[in-house]
């Protein structure tokens, strides 16, 4: 095992691990390895109805260190994408400043959370850090030659969906700065099981009304190791599912005329957020 690095961050990191029937394929010990390494980074792990023995092993790993490590238990299996929102919408009500998710096998390891979060902290107009399984000299990205064809095919029409040229939407590590902009976006469930990854940005397009497409809300980082794990439950032929879900997310977000993405709650969350709650103290103390 590399041997992980001790890394200060400004504020505490949290990461949202969603999980279903991930009871064989968990790799727990590199979760305890890399928090006893840092106190700045959490792990919200979301058992997604799981029927396996998954609720068990989180159970037994979240009591041995209940500081960093938490779990919720979703009763009905709900989809990545729906778990992901619940255990965002979970850390939102906490007031991280930073929170991420990451696949449950570690196909991305870990280390790779102190560069996302350098990024956030080094480039105040960025909001999204998204992964990039670019095959560069140096790196290590081992993916199935037919998903990797399909990836990249995949890859070229979102961009000509979403209006910029994005290298890899689907993986499986992102991280955000907690903003009413990120509160908005996961504010309502998203239409797509399998790309709701382009989904929300397409939600953020919308809400910073990126017209031009400038995108200077969100940084492309590469990898620099990347493994596919056995198991996956993706499989070839959900890329017809995924070409028809882009093309609703097209229709409802991205075409000319779009009606805009409002949530239902968005006076809420703009109201309870930090800038808001800023100008209300100063209101107060002026008064």
């Amino acid at each position: 095992m590399a041997q992980l690095s001790v890394f200060p961050l400004a504020s505490e990191t949290v990461i949202v691990i969603p999980c279903y029937n991930e009871a064989d394929r968990l790799p727990v010990a590199s979760f305890e390895a890399y928090v006893a390494l840092t106190d700045r980074v959490r792990f919200i792990f979301v058992n997604d109805g799981s029927t396996d023995e998954t609720s068990s092993l989180l159970n037994e790993l979240v009591s041995r260190n209940p500081k960093r490590l938490e779990y919720l238990d979703l009763e009905e299996n709900c989809g990545k994408a729906e778990a992901i929102r619940r255990g965002f919408l979970h850390a939102i009500e906490k007031d991280f400043e930073v929170i991420g998710f990451w696949d449950a096998d570690l196909s991305t390891p870990l280390q790779p959370i102190e560069n996302f979060r350098s990024v956030l902290d080094l480039h105040e107009s960025i909001e999204m850090v998204v992964g990039s399984r670019i095959s560069l000299l140096g790196r290590n990205i081992q993916r199935n030659p037919v998903r990797r064809a399909l990836g990249k095919l995949f890859a070229t029409t979102a961009s000509m969906a979403l209006g910029f040229r994005i290298h890899d939407t689907q993986c499986g590590a992102k991280m955000f700065r907690v903003t009413p902009h990120l509160k908005e976006v996961f504010a309502e469930p998203f239409s797509s099981k399998w790309i709701f990854d382009v989904e929300l940005i397409a939600r953020y397009i919308q809400l910073l009304n990126q017209s031009d497409r400038q995108m200077n809300f969100i940084y492309e980082q590469p990898l620099d190791q990347w493994k596919e794990i056995d198991g996956s439950r993706l499989q070839s032929q959900d890329f017809l599912t995924a070409v028809l879900d882009l093309a609703n997310i097209y229709w409802r977000h991205l075409r000319p005329g779009a009606r805009p993405y409002i949530s239902a709650n968005r006076d809420e969350l703009i109201s309870d957020s930090p800038a808001a709650k800023s100008n209300q103290a100063n209101e107060s103390r002026a008064a």
